[in-house]
């Protein structure tokens, strides 16, 4: 490592160690040249007696210091019992410190367990949007109903949110968001643009961020709901690896960009402290309880894997493929993931993932070929976790998936290449918001391919989310797609429905 990479992760991670355990709290700034709460406001990992409350302070969008002063701005917040804020049931000031992007992270605690509560933040003579979110049952509650929706991967560049604005008016009690939240490169021919060609510094991926968080309809979602994220590879580099950039560069020359990307990721998600950034790393894994009824298992599948083997990408096997010994998740988060699950309480897990689990097995010009960045590049760690799953059998596993840009729906079986094999877990793979544009009913190739992958039963290109409800009987998933994203004005509609039986891994359409 050179002494300039050393100094910049040394740099990064001084810059987090200084704000962990910062009881200071500034005072209320004066009159503003704008208003500060440009980028909205929004709630994060519900629990039974409370949630993170989360803004940015940002007059300039285009700017990565948010055009406000180097100094610390006091932000009071409320959480009230109704709408129009009348009863005000938390309260508090905080500081917004420019080393931290002037971004507020307000753990709330002390609340009734399974309520609807409301929020906002002031500072300066400026009041914030109003927000609403939910905490969670108790822990070992008898539940009837959960309804969350999930998504991922919405370049800005690439389409409209008209799928935000739909998932903005639905009844939901949390929203799954499994990556791609920015993209990191600017594209050509696109319906809109980034402000950035690249990113690389912490500013840069803080003006990314301001750019996303001041679409309308982003942040309707955001104020709607309560949000449980976890990242991909575009919140950092494409296809990235443990400490291996796409173009393999030396871990040196990566790290410090994925310490500058993770510090942004922070500041601009509503997240636990447990989840503030030491330099490159970031503990994001973690389980979320919905009484009885529910667990979120949600995994980290990029920070501690292998490298891709095979040179990445759409590939034909090659040896390293079945190197017994790479990772997916790391050994430690593996022993953490199995014991999440053989230990749950409760009747259905859902593991929140990054790339897809099942088998997508390709024919390009006579070869066959396999995608090389989801789990058909990683098998030993597939079968460790559909072994696992088949031995220990946790309640009810199905496995919300994002990255491919498609919907593939179907089931995770022990070993695909045997049609007897059993099913262990339904996997909905769900598609883009609006990364890869408009897309199609079905993907040209998808066709041919679903006779190739009998334990995949629906495939579709357009783009949209997914709608789940989860009673103790069955997992009913509404798949909601859009018919272009490229256009100022979409609709919004129904493409297919489908359901899981308690008690019978495998998925049905309905």
């Amino acid at each position: 490592m050179n002494r300039r990479s050393f100094l910049s992760l040394a740099t990064a991670s001084l810059l987090i160690e200084s704000t962990r355990g910062m009881m200071l709290t500034a005072p209320v700034a004066g009159r503003l040249a704008g208003n500060p709460f440009l980028l909205g406001v929004a709630s994060g990992d519900p629990a039974p007696d409370g949630f993170v409350l989360w803004t940015r302070l940002s007059t300039d969008t285009t700017r990565g210091d948010g055009g406000l002063p180097p100094e610390p701005m006091g932000v009071k917040w409320e959480v009230a019992s109704d709408s129009a804020m009348r009863h005000i049931v938390r309260h508090g000031t905080t500081s917004a410190l420019p080393k931290m992007g002037h971004s507020v992270h307000v753990e709330v605690a002390g609340l009734p367990a399974h309520r609807d509560f409301w929020y906002r933040f002031h500072t300066a003579d400026a009041t914030s949007p109003v927000g609403h979110t939910r905490t969670a049952p108790l822990p070992g509650a008898q539940v009837d109903r959960l309804r969350f929706a999930f998504a991922s991967c919405q370049n800005y560049e690439h389409g409209y949110y008209h799928a935000h604005r739909d998932l903005a008016q639905q009844d939901l009690d949390a929203v799954l968001f499994m990556g791609d939240y920015i993209y990191e490169y600017r594209s050509k021919n696109r319906p809109r643009v980034h402000t950035l060609p690249a990113l690389h510094t912490v500013d840069d991926y803080r003006t990314c961020y301001a750019q996303y968080h001041s679409d309308p309809d982003l942040q309707a979602v955001h104020a709607a709901h309560p949000w449980i994220v976890t990242f991909d590879d575009h919140e950092v580099e494409n296809n990235w690896a443990g400490a291996i950039d796409q173009e393999n560069d030396p871990a040196a020359a990566f790290l410090p960009r994925r310490a500058a990307a993770f510090k942004a990721y922070y500041e601009n998600m509503p997240l636990r402290r447990t989840q503030l950034p030491s330099g490159p790393d970031m503990h994001i894994y973690r389980t979320l309880q919905w009484g009885r009824l529910a667990q979120f298992t949600v995994v980290d599948t990029r920070q501690f894997r292998t490298d891709q083997p095979c040179n990445d990408n759409f590939k034909p096997v090659c040896p390293a493929v079945f190197d017994p010994a790479a990772t997916m998740m790391g050994a430690q988060q593996e022993a953490w993931f199995e014991n999440a699950l053989a230990t749950s309480p409760a009747t259905w897990n859902v593991i929140a993932n990054q790339v897809m689990v099942q088998r997508l097995k390709m024919e390009r010009k006579g070869e066959t070929m396999y995608n090389m960045d989801q789990w058909d590049g990683y098998p030993a760690a597939r079968k460790r976790l559909t072994d696992f799953l088949a031995a220990r059998r946790p309640s009810n596993p199905v496995i919300v998936t994002g990255d491919t840009h498609e919907t593939w729906v179907g089931d995770v079986a022990v070993d695909f290449a045997d049609p007897t094999s059993a099913v262990v877990a339904t996997e909905l793979v769900g598609t883009s918001i609006t990364s890869g544009g408009d897309g199609a009913v079905h993907a040209e190739f998808a066709v041919q391919e679903l006779s190739k992958n009998p334990h995949i039963a629906y495939e579709n290109d357009l783009r949209g989310y997914f709608v789940c409800e989860v009673t103790p009987e069955a997992m009913t998933s509404e798949l909601r797609t859009v018919e272009k994203v490229t256009a100022l004005e979409s609709k919004v509609s129904v493409a297919a429905r489908f359901r899981t039986e308690g008690g019978r891994p495998g998925v049905q359409l309905v």
